[in-house]
């Protein structure tokens, strides 16, 4: 196991398979969309794996597969096969917004995924229209009712948004009644390929524990998982939880134990840095592996403390404002 210069493991890869995106969402990008990048600045999925074998080998046991939608990218499943079969993972897990996941809901059930991110920030379809720009809510509620039914562990994951989907809220925790779920709030952030839609953000992980509070007086804090971003609560009588993420005001860096490989393979070791590590560039200019693995340790050795500090060291000219399609999930 390797150690940032925090004490903290890193065990977790959150790896990009595509920056593009099949929907617009109103937290991610502009409604005409981002520049995507061309084919040849995309990792292969050969690289990707040998990039993974390595992580592997030097601790990390958790991958989560992430975007843009990783199921636009072609032959998804042929990488997520070989991908199963890498010594050291352990834990492999999707975050998809479910409009063209329904024809493989089965076959990741099969190989071992451990769970599936359901990215849905309403249940209700005009609004999930405005939010997404895209009328796409019937295939996702289909994508939904599948995992449901393939007993595949699901987590809602739901930026709550002023003016936008606060009415949400409550109806979407009504959905952990029904079904072992797990529904999660997450702060609106500013990768959107704008920047922060509001002076203050209104709807803090506090202001979003007060409404569900309001709703449910008898909601139970329960035992977070090491390592975990999101605070869980229970709700009785219902058979999921729900949890809230500080995503903006970033309260869990402590102990964070997560890196991120965006789709061109720059390495980020804070969502809220610029990108730390050309890992293409070392690949393709001939690069030994002990040289990658070398420079992955220098990388993960001067790794910010927080998300603050990430944001802090960016260029003046570059504040956190890229789409998060770009950055990964």
């Amino acid at each position: 196991m390797i150690y940032d210069n925090h004490g903290r493991p890193i065990t977790y890869l959150r790896l990009a398979v595509t920056d593009r995106c099949n929907l617009r969402c109103f937290y991610c990008m502009p409604a005409e969309g981002i520049r995507y990048l061309p084919k040849r600045e995309l990792l292969t999925y050969e690289e990707m794996l040998q990039m993974v074998r390595l992580m592997a080998a030097m601790g990390v046991s958790k991958v989560r597969i992430t975007g843009g939608e990783p199921f636009v990218r072609k032959d998804l499943m042929y990488f997520l096969r070989q991908l199963s079969q890498i010594k050291g993972i352990e834990d492999i897990n999707i975050t998809t917004n479910g409009v063209l996941t329904t024809d493989y809901v089965a076959e990741l059930k099969q190989l071992g995924v451990r769970s599936v991110n359901l990215s849905l920030d309403t249940f209700d379809r005009e609004r999930f229209k405005e939010i997404t720009r895209r009328d796409e809510f019937e295939k996702v509620k289909a994508c939904f009712d599948l995992l449901i039914a393939h007993e595949v562990h699901t987590k809602i994951n739901a930026v709550v948004m002023e003016g936008k989907n606060t009415d949400d809220i409550i109806p979407l925790a009504e959905l952990t009644r029904d079904y072992p779920v797990d529904v999660r709030f997450i702060e609106e952030m500013p990768f959107n390929g704008e920047g922060s839609h509001y002076p203050v953000l209104v709807w803090t992980h506090r202001k979003i524990l007060e409404k569900l509070s309001g709703r449910y007086p008898d909601i139970q804090k329960v035992k977070d998982a090491a390592h975990s971003t999101s605070y869980n609560y229970h709700i009785p009588g219902h058979q999921g939880n729900v949890g809230i993420i500080a995503a903006f005001s970033r309260t869990f860096c402590g102990s964070c134990n997560r890196i991120r490989v965006t789709a061109q393979g720059t390495l980020k070791t804070c969502l809220y840095d610029e990108g730390v590590l050309d890992i293409r560039k070392l690949m393709r200019s001939g690069a030994s592996d002990h040289e990658i693995q070398d420079a992955l340790k220098k990388a993960f050795g001067n790794r910010a403390k927080d998300g603050f500090e990430a944001e802090k060291s960016r260029q003046a000219s570059h504040p956190a404002s890229e789409s998060m399609s770009t950055i990964g999930g």
